[in-house]
């Protein structure tokens, strides 16, 4: 017989720990993490950002030399990598991209392609210290090689789960190469990296390649027009498919995007949604088809919104989106250049390609870009198009943390000097390897150029937004166009000296016209051509003429009409809810002319509002969840539990 009451005390002490373990696991989930979370991959530490990665291509001259003449084919050739001094070998390597890559191959004087390192593509397992595949960019339509490395680093800053990147010395059998920008790929390594071995499913939307180059981009030619822009009556684009559902509609080009890239619910069926299942980066089921569409409804509706979005990690995203002015994205009737995450039903957006931002896409002139309005961040499309932004900013509470998000970034990147020290420090480290660039874009001396007007751009960019927080600049397109004498005085700025698609400048840039606050007024530029990065477009150019087909622009216009182009059309429902400031004061939103026409509507006032719980949820930097990795904690918790039961069970029976 068990007389000692020490049996007793050890099942009360075995109960209370396990109940104690429980309630601060449940109340702190980041324990888990710090018991059974996976270390940093080893990749992470060598991608440092502040550091440049020496990168040595060694393959066989003639499978080189095919790679270069079939680059558009994106077929991998086999080759061994050295990387920062670790050699890999039979590493598959292949060009890559969709504008840069044929714009690159139909040029007879450059080679300077964009590849894809794909580690395990011949040696299944292989890993560069744990990273299965890497991008290196070739930092096409960019004068200031900043762009893209700015873009991840403001995502970064405001918490977006951004790949990781830093600059790389590029050299193939032992020439130099040039210098591009590494980007961690996101796939398998990045998902682990970043939600755990228990993560969810990626996609990468597109529903279309879009070739619209022709040439390098260069600097525009005397007449102020890109090189592009210099034919009568150039045909669009062979490859944009006039049969795609949409087609060509007033404010744009809103038909080269299917529903499916704009994330709009269609109906229930798997097939209509191509453009995204088709491209899943790991293996995707029907029910993991179905969760996605599930999700699109409830978005399309506006229901649920708390569980259907990851709210504050895609708010984060598009305040930091906004204020770097990338169009070549899902904001823009081209809607690509993202990747959506997908978990448990809940969806996330993330970053990609931002060699075109600050102005680099269908961006106007350098006015369009610093006022660029935060309330209605789109371009070609409205923000009904655009549900994933448009359903967050009709919730007055969420537009609020948005605005919150885009102070976060004001304040602490660019008025604390941040942004001007992080782009020394970067000209510190390349410039260098930009004068030796043999295969560059651009020269030394406009590279020199670019990153003095990318710094004065983006001070003024910030000074805009700043001014649309507080209420002194309307936020909004139908605003602004109401209150020019409002607006940030961006006439110091040369947006053509940045480069872009097209050779920078982008409509209305010195050939007047364009949406051009400060000077030109509503007109085409003086180009006749499609032309992204060029001016006015099918149409007659020419000081006010009809608009003519602009990417941004009003469609197709009379070219023999008397009327001024629509002015570029970031269109989208105007947001009148305070903004919340950083001090916790809330002035009230001025929204100019408070237009309600259509595509400028008023938040949907039966739309959902959160609770405090759910914005709660939305606000933290980051969420930690309970995966694979947590069950052995949780397994310990039910032993110790079940252990003090059973001792109180048999102490009581003995007794």
């Amino acid at each position: 017989m068990i007389k000692s009451k020490g049996f007793g005390v050890a099942a009360v002490l075995l109960m209370v720990a396990a109940a104690l373990l429980v309630i601060f696991a449940c109340v702190n989930p980041s324990f888990f993490s710090s018991l059974t979370g996976t270390p940093a991959p080893a990749y992470a530490a060598a991608m440092n950002k502040e550091e440049l990665i020496d990168l040595q291509i060694i393959a066989d001259e003639d499978e080189w030399a095919s790679l270069l003449e079939n680059a558009t084919s994106e077929e991998y050739i086999p080759a061994t990598v050295i990387i920062n001094g670790e050699k890999l070998e039979n590493v598959g390597i292949r060009a890559k991209g969709n504008s840069s890559l044929s714009t690159v191959a139909r040029d007879e004087t450059s080679d300077r392609y964009s590849f894809k390192i794909e580690f395990d593509h011949y040696i299944s397992g292989q890993t560069w210290m744990g990273l299965d595949k890497l991008a290196v960019n070739n930092i096409y339509g960019d004068a200031s090689y900043l762009k893209e490395y700015i873009s991840y680093d403001i995502m970064d800053y405001v918490g977006v789960d951004a790949p990781l990147y830093a600059f790389t010395d590029i050299s193939v059998n032992g020439e130099t190469w040039g210098l591009y920008l590494a980007v961690e790929a996101i796939e398998d390594s990045y998902a682990k990296r970043v939600y755990g071995s228990n993560h969810g499913q990626i996609y990468k939307p597109e529903s279309m390649n879009m070739d619209i180059g022709g040439q390098l981009p260069r600097a525009p030619n005397e007449t102020g027009k890109s090189p592009q822009a210099t034919k009568e009556n150039e045909e669009l684009p062979q490859n944009i498919n006039p049969d795609r559902k949409g087609g060509f509609s007033d404010g744009g080009m809103s038909g080269m995007t299917s529903n499916a890239v704009s994330l709009q619910y269609t109906d229930d069926d798997i097939s209509s949604y191509t453009a995204i299942f088709d491209n899943a980066v790991f293996d995707a089921t029907d029910k993991d088809a179905n969760r996605v569409i599930a999700a699109l409804k409830k978005l399309s509706a506006g229901e649920d919104l708390a569980e259907t979005v990851d709210v504050g990690a895609v708010l984060k995203y598009f305040a930091a989106h906004t204020v770097v002015v990338n169009l070549d994205s899902y904001v823009s009737n081209m809607g690509h250049n993202y990747y959506l995450y997908e978990k448990d039903g809940q969806l996330t957006i993330l970053p990609w390609d931002y060699n075109l931002a600050f102005g680099g896409f269908q961006s106007g002139n350098a006015s369009d870009v610093v006022n660029f309005p935060i309330d209605t961040p789109v371009s070609g499309v409205t923000l009904a198009d655009r549900p994933l932004l448009g359903k967050l900013l009709e919730v007055e509470a969420y537009a609020d943390l948005y605005h919150t998000y885009l102070q976060e970034i004001v304040t602490g990147y660019f008025h604390s000097g941040l942004f001007e020290q992080t782009v020394d420090a970067m000209d510190t480290l390349i410039a260098a390897y930009v004068e030796a660039d043999a295969t560059a874009f651009y020269s030394y001396d406009e590279y020199q150029t670019a990153v003095a007007e990318l710094k004065e751009l983006g001070l003024l960019r910030a000074q805009s937004i700043e001014g649309q927080l507080d209420g002194t600049i309307p936020g909004t397109t139908e605003g602004q166009k109401s209150a020019l004498d409002a607006l940030v005085d961006a006439s110091g700025i040369n947006l053509n000296a940045l480069g872009g698609q097209g050779g920078g400048g982008g409509f209305g840039q010195g050939g007047g016209g364009g949406f051009a606050p400060n000077n030109a007024g509503f007109g085409p530029g003086g180009g006749d051509d499609f032309d992204p990065g060029g001016g006015g477009g099918f149409g007659r150019g020419g000081q006010g003429d009809g608009g003519g087909f602009a990417p941004i622009g009003g469609g197709f216009d009379d070219p023999n009409s008397n009327d001024r182009g629509e002015p570029p059309n970031f269109s989208a429902p105007e947001m009148e809810s305070e903004m919340p400031q950083m001090q916790g004061e809330r002035p009230e939103m001025n929204n100019g002319s408070g237009n309600n026409s259509p595509g400028n509507s008023p938040p949907n006032a039966s739309a959902e509002q959160p609770t405090d719980v759910q914005l709660k949820d939305a606000q933290p930097a980051s969420t930690s969840t309970y995966d694979a990795a947590a069950l052995p904690v949780l397994f310990g918790c039910a032993v110790l539990l079940s252990a003090g039961l059973l001792f109180v069970i048999f102490f009581k029976r003995r007794r």
